[in-house]
């Protein structure tokens, strides 16, 4: 009676628990296109040869681990039972035996050989990256990835590519997230990555900070993007769809925010993107001689500060103490202007540099949005594209 009662108490607990919570959040949870299903127990399916080999891979080892465990503890289990002492068996008497010793080495030995050859083959395959019909470099940072196509179609083609889950849905420590979250839930980007079906793309890795990791399940790539290195993997997508991964190395408090996204697309739909991107950067390639006014700079500003500092620097200015420096009152903010086109431009400590990734324009207007916003009130409040354009040099 008495743990009836408690169960009776525990379930209607739950019942008002959920009854507390928004509506959204006791939603359906859905699979996610190319990505993780739910209740998922096995690899996601393969979309790639390699993809597929490791999956084969996979269970073949499972079952091979599970017959030695069923045969090794079925004798043990049979012996235990059948020969022990109540029935009248004695224990052998005999030391070592050579044949026995034997078989011990042997039969493992095969056994390995048997597991090693087919995976020494899938290994040298991933390492082979010759003959890529297109070539991306991936560069990882805190907290998004870059990518610049740099051989084959595409070639030119250079972007950043964010996580485009709102903060709304993400919520904070101590705050409850105020919206309903996607179906693509923290596996969704503002920029993807494009590529056609069935071409071979080596995609090279480095990164600007800290170690971070390219992966993407259905096409068996994991690569480490390393500071100061370059790796390469590659992969050929058999199937059109959009493929989902993250960054699987643990970089920091943002690393479960770094999404990467793959369109597989046909060819005719994947050169319709590149012309599509490359008249994309072609409008937004400002002239680094045009004079822009405080204002115009401060509204182009916040729109680059809000899409590439404000994991770190926070949308208040205030950064991360112990980590990255408050941007509000800051020295260097309020001090020459000199001084931070240059610390922006090469960067500094956990400060990466900018100066691949975004244009004189951008930067002009980062600088000027931060020397403006917030407390800071900086006699040299303009910054003009020119003047980061004379810096680079």
């Amino acid at each position: 009676m008495k743990h009836a009662k408690r169960l009776q108490s525990l379930v209607l607990g739950a019942a008002l628990l959920a009854a507390g919570l928004p509506s959204w959040a006791a939603g359906e949870v859905k699979d996610i296109q190319g990505g993780p299903a739910v209740l998922q127990t096995n690899l996601q399916p393969p979309v790639t040869q390699i993809a597929q080999q490791i999956y084969s891979l996979h269970n073949l080892m499972l079952i091979i681990c599970l017959v030695i465990f069923v045969a090794v503890f079925g004798v043990m289990f049979y012996s235990i039972f059948k020969h022990r002492k109540s029935l009248g068996h004695k224990a052998a008497s005999f030391h070592e035996s050579t044949s026995v010793e034997i078989a011990w080495t042997v039969v493992p030995f095969i056994i390995v050989i048997g597991m090693a050859l087919p995976a020494t083959r899938t290994v040298v395959a991933m390492k082979d990256t010759s003959n890529a019909d297109i070539t991306i470099k991936a560069t990882g940072m805190q907290w998004k990835w870059g990518y610049d196509y740099l051989k084959g179609d595409g070639e030119g083609i250079s972007f950043l590519s964010t996580l485009k889950t709102p903060r709304t849905q993400v919520g904070s420590p101590g705050v409850a997230p105020t919206e309903a979250r996607s179906d693509t839930y923290l596996l969704e980007v503002d920029n993807e990555v494009h590529v056609p079906v069935n071409k071979k793309v080596r995609i090279i890795t480095t990164a600007n900070d800290v170690i971070h990791s390219w992966t993407i399940p259905a096409f068996g790539v994991k690569q480490d993007a390393i500071p100061g290195f370059v790796r390469d993997t590659w992969f050929k997508a058999e199937k059109e769809g959009t493929y989902r991964g993250q960054c699987v190395e643990l970089c920091g408090k943002e690393h479960a925010f770094m999404p990467i996204v793959v369109v597989v697309e046909s060819e005719e739909k994947y050169k319709a993107w590149v012309d599509g991107k490359k008249k994309e950067m072609a409008a937004k390639a400002d002239d680094p001689n045009k004079v822009w006014t405080v204002d115009e700079l401060k509204q182009r500003g916040e729109k680059v500060y809000t899409a590439n500092c404000v994991a770190c620097h926070q949308a208040n200015g205030k950064g991360v103490p112990g980590a990255f420096p408050a941007l509000d009152g800051s020295a260097v903010v309020a001090g020459p202007k000199a001084d931070q086109i240059h610390l922006v431009l090469n960067g500094k400590g956990g400060m990466p540099s900018w100066k691949a990734t975004l244009s004189d324009t951008e930067i002009a207007a980062a600088i000027t949005y931060t020397r403006n916003n917030w407390s800071n009130k900086s006699a040299e409040n303009i910054v003009q594209p020119a003047e980061v354009l004379a810096a680079r040099k």
